[in-house]
C-alpha cells in the first residue's frame, strides 16, 4: 500500500474503496452480459448488434481493471468472488431478453445498464468533490465516466434515438 496515497484520503479510504469495489463489481457483472449477449445474438443484423456489444464488453473489463488498480492504490482488495461481486453490485443483474434476436430489446437492456453506471460514477465523482477530495481516483473515475457516456451514445444511435 502506498501510504502518501491512502494518506490522502485520510478517514474517507474505506468508503471510498467500498465505492469502488461496487463500482468494479458493475463492470464485471456488465461484461459477463454485454460479452454474452455478444456470442449468442441472432438474425440478420447480428453481426452489427455483436460487434457494438463486444467493444462495449471490452471496455467494461478495462474499466474494472482500472477500478482494481486503484483500489490496490488505496491500500485495498478488489472483490475475488463471484458471489459477492453480485450481492455488492449496484446493477448485479442486465435484463437480456430470451429472444436473441430481438435486438431493440437488447439494446435497450444495454441502454439502461449504461446510465445506471452514469449515475453511479456521478455519485463517485460528487462524493470525491465534497469528500474525499483524491484527484487520481477522480480522474480515474471520470475518464470511465466519459466512456460510459459514449457506450450510451452508440446505443442510442443503434436504436434510432
Amino acid at each position: 500500500m502506498a501510504q502518501k496515497t491512502r494518506k490522502l484520503v485520510e478517514e474517507h479510504a474505506d468508503k471510498l474503496i467500498e465505492l469502488l469495489n461496487k463500482a468494479y463489481a458493475d463492470e464485471l457483472v456488465a461484461y459477463f452480459y454485454y460479452k454474452t449477449a455478444a456470442l449468442l445474438v441472432k438474425g440478420i443484423h447480428a453481426k452489427t448488434v455483436a460487434d457494438q456489444l463486444e467493444e462495449i464488453a471490452k471496455e467494461e473489463m478495462e474499466h474494472s481493471e482500472e477500478l482494481a488498480e486503484r483500489i490496490i492504490q488505496l491500500g485495498g482488495e478488489p472483490i475475488d468472488d463471484w458471489d459477492e461481486i453480485t450481492k455488492k453490485a449496484n446493477y448485479p443483474k442486465v435484463d437480456i431478453p430470451k429472444d436473441r434476436s430481438d435486438y431493440e430489446s437488447i439494446l435497450k437492456a444495454v441502454h439502461v445498464a449504461e446510465q445506471g453506471a452514469i449515475g453511479v460514477y456521478a455519485d463517485i465523482i460528487n462524493f470525491l468533490q465534497k469528500t474525499a477530495k483524491d484527484p487520481v481516483t477522480f480522474h480515474v473515475i471520470r475518464h470511465i465516466m466519459g466512456e460510459e457516456m459514449h457506450h450510451e451514445e452508440e446505443v442510442e444511435t443503434l436504436l434510432g434515438l
